[in-house]
């Protein structure tokens, strides 16, 4: 049995890196294997060599993640915690060795939580990402931004934006206007986030001459897109049969980005929903990663994240109350 002490500036320091919650330590001690003791400004590890050095790491990088600015919630320490345990921990001191920063023509994107981070770094290595969470975790607004990156980078030839339209039944004819006017509505979000990165005029140029195209997920059968940025929002409202359709479209130097929040889920109860399906399916396949994002990752005002939390609890009493 060997220990090893670390010290802090101060008690407030130390607390801060754990969440301030005791369980957070216990779950520490049950996924490294080591005995954690802490009082005051020092956090002290006793265990064999090899787990003492998990526990050293973990709280190096959670100390490194802290001083860039993170805000370290109970999500984010048990998501350092459980990547340390597997013997990850190079990815984590990558993220705040290497910041990611993703420059487009109006400001650079800089990721604000952990979940932040390895997301757009998912979306940056990755052909085919999923980005699964709550509103403001900012799954979309990352997904834009590298899709411009790519695009100002020549990476891509074009971006092409699609989400379901269920709200209209997927039949868009009735509706006044030409199919960007269409659909334009159901595409907002992403819109106003391009208005962020790029200069309403290059937008307006850019969606002209076809280089950003906007599509309604129904009119996307039998096209194979190539050298594209393809984003697919809203994909908890996509039915199995149009998930794997679209899915399929990826063509030769293109990346995809999907993105949905399966509690807001919008199908008449009879059908199940793609993004449900296609997690349980394309598990473990290289090339594809799922991203799922919590509370923890919410950027928007403060009480956004209590909203949230407050359903999280209403729906699920019992495990609220534990």
């Amino acid at each position: 049995m060997s220990s090893s002490t670390l010290h802090y500036p101060s008690a407030r320091h130390l607390s801060q890196l754990y969440a301030g919650r005791e369980e957070n330590l216990s779950a520490a001690e049950r996924l490294l294997a080591v005995k954690i003791i802490t009082r005051e400004d020092w956090i002290t590890f006793e265990g064999d060599a090899a787990a003492i050095a998990s526990a050293e790491a973990l709280f190096g990088l959670l100390n490194e993640a802290r001083t860039q600015g993170l805000a370290i919630r109970t999500p984010d320490f048990l998501r350092f915690t459980e990547t340390v345990a597997r013997g990850e921990s190079a990815q984590l001191r990558e993220l705040f060795t290497q910041p990611i920063i993703v420059p487009t023509q109006r400001k650079s994107i800089v990721p604000k939580t952990l979940g932040q981070k390895l997301y757009l770094q998912a979306i940056l290595r990755h052909p085919l990402v999923f980005g699964i969470g709550p509103a403001g975790t900012g799954k979309t607004y990352l997904a834009m931004a590298a899709a411009v990156h790519a695009l100002l980078k020549n990476q891509v030839e074009r971006i092409i934006l699609t989400r379901p339209a269920v709200e209209a039944g997927e039949t868009l004819g009735f509706l006044p206007g030409d199919l960007n006017e269409k659909i334009l509505p159901y595409l907002r979000p992403l819109y106003d986030a391009m208005g962020d990165m790029l200069d309403p005029g290059v937008v307006a140029d850019l969606t002209e001459k076809g280089v950003i195209e906007v599509a309604p997920l129904a009119y996307m059968r039998g096209r194979t897109l190539s050298r594209s940025f393809i984003i697919l929002d809203e994909a908890q409202n996509t039915t199995p049969e149009q998930m794997m359709m679209f899915l399929t479209r990826l063509g030769e130097d293109s990346r995809m980005v999907v993105t949905g929040d399966i509690t807001q889920i919008d199908l008449p109860r009879a059908k199940q929903s793609g993004l449900l399906e296609v997690s349980r399916i394309l598990q473990g396949i290289p090339g594809i990663e799922f991203h799922h994002f919590s509370a923890a990752d919410v950027v928007r005002h403060p009480l956004v994240l209590k909203i949230i939390e407050a359903y999280e609890r209403y729906k699920d009493p019992i495990h609220a109350s534990a």
